[in-house]
């Protein structure tokens, strides 16, 4: 596993990849620790791609991410994954409208777990699921962190209830 860590608005983050793609997107503080990271090596360089992207994006200039993805988890986690990436930019949906994609509008806890345990947080937007009354629920880098993702996206705060 390859890493590199880098400076952004929220942070310094923490991204890793093995050849079939990027793996992690780490904050500095997680609600869940990937655990060990024993045999990771540091190489900006076989990053680089995802850092520019992740730049960019924070920079304002960049709305949507164009990399090799390898998420690592169950077929149901996968699924909810990759419904996150529809999700567009500066839009927020809620647990039940990704559980209603996924084809099981009943999953809403399952749907939440699993945007829990996203392992590529912002490329796979899971800060953009809120609450049905609009409220923030959980997010893995913490409240404040999904508040400045939304904001940076232009997500009003009207639009919000901040319940942080």
């Amino acid at each position: 596993m390859w890493y590199d860590e880098f400076a952004t608005p929220i942070g310094k983050l923490t991204i890793a990849s093995e050849t079939e793609g990027l793996r992690h997107i780490l904050f500095e503080t997680n609600r869940h620790d990937i655990g060990e990271r024993t045999g990771w090596k540091r190489d900006a360089s076989a990053l680089r791609e995802a850092r520019e992207q992740l730049l960019e994006y924070f920079a304002g200039g960049r709305r949507r991410f164009d990399l090799a993805l390898a998420p690592v988890g169950t077929p149901f986690q996968c699924k909810v994954w990759r419904t996150l990436a529809e999700i567009e930019f500066g839009s927020t949906w809620s647990y039940g409208d990704v559980a209603r994609r996924v084809g099981d509008a009943k999953a809403v806890r399952a749907v939440g777990a699993a945007n829990g345990r996203n392992p590529l947080p912002i490329i796979l937007p899971c800060h953009r699921v809120i609450g049905s009354d609009g409220s923030l629920t959980g997010f893995g880098g913490g409240l404040p962190i999904k508040q400045f993702l939304l904001e940076h996206e232009g997500v009003r705060r009207g639009q919000l209830a901040l319940g942080i």
